[in-house]
């Protein structure tokens, strides 16, 4: 039976344990005081970085955690998750939401609680295939930006002790909108670190996370479809566990005003491609290398008279906002490597004039409100308010790939 954990350990991080397990050992005692009894509020909680998290968070014994997703089904396989693993500590005040976290209802379960202890928000657009026309765009952004602002402005009410929202390694110098938003995201909520502490994380792909290109090499062999992926494009990975590790330790050991990143080196990097060889490897397939999309797909519909044979279809990036290479901070940024084992952290980052970021704002959703503004007006406006946004069109995007 294949054994994605062990696939990912062997032939991805090359670790057999977690990256970091000696600073969660070396930090247990503070973990568990922050945690223990403490309410919880995760939003996103559904997803693979969100669930892995919760997963990494209960060890330490919450007295209350409520998840808010708008995917039913994550929610719902979250719950059998943790019901169904041995020695997992679920508290008695467990409780699953499907709704958006902008949604009146979400702010009604906010007051009625009277707050919480941590807030930790996932909920993204985290795909650069999010990027395609203005309105792809405009709910990328609705989602990222303008509805995280709105928590922000809720919690500022009822502050938390800790409060966390992930960011993504495409913040530093990005060159998509997706990467622009989160780091708009970022100087949002560092606008607010004097009202209560706030971390946040940039880090690597997950390996296999939902949604993930990984992810859908399953999907792929399943339906007897050909696999395909850039080959071009360095990524670095985390496992699932390692995703939700690094957030619980920046949720709860960082102080406000910080950005956590994992500390992997250039040579840790790695192809789309040369995963998905070492994959079809592992199962046991001869590879067929192919040309086209088209020469792939009529090779997988007569597979059954090429048994132990696999087509792939490899290329070169060609669409918009991709990025060659990670990065996970730039040059002016206060970096202390010291603190962690297995974590590096921007220290003091730079706040914002609140009235500055009061007028982005305004000028986005005035944008927005335009019946035919176009991708172009947006990407200027983020340019105005994030200089060293790189943003290439090229006509192309993800959906117009396999």
């Amino acid at each position: 039976m294949l054994n994605i954990n062990e696939f990912i350990s062997e032939n991805i991080t090359f670790r057999r344990e977690s990256m970091f397990l000696q600073d969660i050992i070396n930090n247990k005692e503070q973990l568990s005081r922050e945690i223990k009894d403490k309410s919880v509020l995760v939003i996103g909680g559904g997803g693979t970085i969100g669930s892995s998290f919760i997963r990494a968070l209960l060890p330490f014994e919450p007295k209350t955690l409520v998840v808010v997703d708008i995917s039913e089904n994550y929610l719902t396989e979250l719950t059998r998750t943790l019901r169904s693993t041995d020695g997992m500590f679920v508290p008695d005040d467990y409780r699953t939401y499907p709704l958006n976290y902008a949604d009146p209802i979400f702010e009604k379960i906010f007051r009625k609680q009277g707050g919480f202890d941590i807030v930790a928000n996932f909920s993204a657009h985290k795909h650069v295939r999010s990027e395609k026309d203005q309105y792809s765009v405009e709910a990328l952004i609705e989602n990222n930006v303008l509805k995280a602002k709105k928590l922000m402005d809720l919690l500022k009410e009822i502050p938390p002790k800790h409060f966390f929202c992930v960011s993504t390694d495409k913040a530093a110098n990005p060159v998509n909108i997706m990467g622009c938003s989160k780091k708009v995201m970022e100087e949002m909520v560092m606008s607010y670190n004097q009202a209560f502490k706030i971390t946040t994380a940039r880090f690597a792909n997950v390996a296999f996370s939902n949604g993930s290109l990984l992810a859908g090499f399953l999907e792929r062999m399943m339906k007897n479809q050909p696999l395909s992926s850039p080959n071009d494009v360095k990524r670095y990975f985390v496992s699932p566990d390692e995703s939700g590790q690094i957030c619980l330790l920046a949720c709860i050991l960082g102080n406000t005003g910080e950005i956590f990143f994992p500390k992997l080196g250039e040579e840790q990097m790695m192809t789309f491609s040369s995963i998905a060889d070492k994959f079809l490897t592992m199962l046991g397939y001869k590879i067929k290398y192919c040309n086209s999309e088209n020469e792939a797909k009529e090779f997988a519909a007569t597979m059954h008279k090429n048994s132990g044979t696999y087509p792939v279809y490899y290329f070169q990036s060609d669409t918009t906002g991709e990025k060659g290479y990670e990065e996970f901070y730039i040059e002016g940024e206060k970096l202390n490597m010291e603190r962690f084992s297995s974590l590096g952290v921007i220290e003091n980052y730079p706040v914002r004039d609140k009235n500055e970021i009061e007028t982005f704002f305004n000028q986005l959703e005035m944008l927005f409100k335009q019946k035919d503004f176009t991708k172009a007006e947006v990407v200027e406006l983020l340019k105005g308010f994030i200089p060293n946004f790189s943003h290439e069109e090229k006509g192309r995007n993800l959906d117009q790939k396999m």
